[in-house]
């Protein structure tokens, strides 16, 4: 029967079985159905090459959308259009990232596929990307802003929610800091090989390049991605009723038949468990199961086939949203900012991180182009580097890090995984963060050497990337049945938020000095990225209030309760 809302928790998992050897046994979340075409089942090959096909996904979008970050003064030498105006340009395609997945992208990927929607985008963000190459007044830089923006704007909401199609719960928070570090990555590396690009050929080349870039991605990606979406007939979450206070052990209410839950005897072979031995562990097995043939090599699609399988477009899916539920996904994210907590809040910390990567890209190529730094755009683009390391090592922290301290905390906690065991990190990144602004706003005041900005860079960028990485993992980890809808939601408080940063910075730091406009921005930071400490006592019983909601819902998309 349907979950009862009166003792289901969504977020709230069983993740790791304590009475079998000492808490090494991990449990599969969600559990793997017995198709060998459920990605969950896929072998390990098969899915860092899906994975890898995303990542380059983001590379392909991020780069061409991101050239233009260190060539600001000199596109404004070349047009006449004032550095003002480009940051606002900016904005306007960062607000259309956030918002143009829920008016086309995400409605159109939940109902026919992602492998679509990756095609399409990448295929037309080559003629937008040459456009901002032929760029000369203002409105043309508006308009191809907000045109890319729409356009390139699923590489912020859908590669988070493949890599939920292809891993498990516990698996989730490494692969997802990898996203995001390409996420962040791309921005910060385009600036960077662009300002050499500028140097040799001029900027209007360095757009077109970006164009190229693109062009070859998309081929790359019609050859190799696969689709993943997979409409699965269970619901992470767990009865209350189910759940033994920290270090219970009780085993008969540990197997209670209400949670049959595939367990992983050893986390590091995982793989093996599932497609080697052709059979999946069972605590217990359900009643009468459906006669589904077992997972074995021989069912399973090998070497090229189950690519040349997937080159179309768009896939007609077994059990997939009818187009009524497609037209109401767009306005979904919207509603689910105001009745779940949990994604109002991933937005607020995901968008209040993305507002300093936009001062970092809105204040480093003025500041250092200016006396006394006086650097051409090729050496503005070497000042990434510092953010790309910073990125990096949030990466491994958010990631691994988030990963280590989830399980360490659901074994103390009987077993039982809550998402805000995963908020933990945010207690060192939110400090390193406010740390990395104050010190680039009050070193470019005093002119102080170009590596202490640097390191304020890559400073700002570690809390920016482990808030942005936290932010999704935690909001899907709540409501992973509406994680697409919710991914979306998340995206546009995000994006509002940084495009109201884009148009206030450079008046912020204009009529206040950088001195004191970034040990404002550096307060604001600590006290935003502390409200972890809010969810970390309260973020369950928001759940729980949640749960009659989030049900409705999911009963409206193809997943069955029973």
């Amino acid at each position: 029967m349907p979950p009862d809302a009166n003792e289901f928790v969504p977020g709230t998992v069983r993740l790791v079985d304590v009475d079998e050897q000492a808490g090494k046994d991990i449990v599969l979340v969600p559990s793997p159905s017995t198709d060998p075409e459920d990605p969950l089942n896929w072998t390990r090959n098969r899915k860092i090459l899906a994975l890898s096909m995303v990542y380059l996904y983001n590379l392909a979008m991020g780069i061409p959308t991101s050239l233009q970050y260190s060539l600001l003064s000199d596109i404004t030498r070349d047009t006449g259009i004032d550095t003002a105006t480009l940051v606002q340009g900016n904005g306007l395609m960062i607000l259309f990232f956030g918002w143009g997945p829920a008016l086309i992208w995400q409605p159109l990927a939940l109902t026919y596929g992602r492998r679509g929607v990756y095609l399409l985008s990448t295929l037309l963000v080559v003629p937008m990307a040459m456009w901002t190459a032929y760029s000369s007044t203002v409105g043309e830089w508006y308009a191809h802003r907000v045109l890319i923006g729409i356009i390139a704007s699923p590489f912020e909401a859908l590669p988070e929610v493949t890599i939920f199609d292809l891993f498990f719960a516990h698996e989730r928070g490494a692969f997802t800091s990898v996203y995001t570090f390409v996420l962040f990555g791309s921005t910060f590396i385009a600036p960077l090989v662009a300002g050499w690009f500028n140097d040799a050929y001029g900027w209007r080349w360095t757009m077109q390049f970006g164009a190229i870039f693109a062009a070859f991605c998309f081929v790359v990606l019609f050859l190799f991605l696969e689709e993943t979406i997979y409409f699965r007939d269970s619901v992470e979450g767990e009865n209350t009723s189910n759940l033994k206070p920290s270090g219970a052990s009780d085993d008969e209410e540990r197997r209670s038949p209400s949670s049959p839950t595939p367990v992983l005897k050893n986390h590091q072979s995982w793989e093996e468990d599932i497609t080697a031995s052709g059979t999946i562990s069972q605590v217990p097995p359900p009643p009468n199961p459906e006669p589904i043939p077992d997972i074995t090599p021989e069912n399973s699609p090998k070497g090229f086939l189950h690519l040349a399988k997937s080159f179309k477009f768009f896939t007609a899916l077994a059990n997939r949203p009818s187009n009524m539920d497609m037209i109401r996904m767009i306005y979904y994210p919207v509603i689910f900012i105001f009745q779940f907590p949990t994604v109002l809040w991933s937005g607020f910390l995901y968008g209040i991180n993305l507002a300093w990567y936009n001062v970092l890209n809105g204040t480093t190529s003025p500041v250092l182009s200016a006396p006394p730094y006086n650097w051409s755009a090729a050496l503005v683009g070497c000042v990434y580097t510092g953010p790309i390391i910073g990125a990096a090592l949030a990466a491994a922290w958010c990631g691994p890090g988030a990963d280590y301290f989830a399980l360490a905390l659901a074994r103390r906690n009987g077993g039982i995984r809550e998402p805000e065991h995963r908020l933990w990190p945010l207690l060192v990144s939110g400090v390193i963060s406010a740390a990395g602004l104050i010190l680039w706003g009050v070193g470019a005041h005093h002119n102080i050497h170009w590596i202490g900005l640097v390191f304020g860079l890559a400073l700002m960028t570690f809390g920016t990337v482990t808030g942005g990485a936290i932010a999704i993992s935690y909001n899907v980890d709540c409501l992973k049945e509406i994680g697409g809808e919710s991914t979306v939601s998340v995206m546009m408080m995000r994006n509002t938020i940084g495009f109201g940063f884009s148009y206030a910075i450079t008046p912020w730091y204009t009529s206040m000095g950088l001195q004191n406009c970034f040990i404002m921005a550096g307060i604001m930071s600590l006290v935003c990225t502390s409200t972890f400490l809010i969810m970390v006592r309260y973020g369950k019983t928001l759940r729980r209030r949640s749960t009659k909601r989030y049900l409705e819902y999911i009963s409206k998309v193809p997943v069955n309760m029973s």
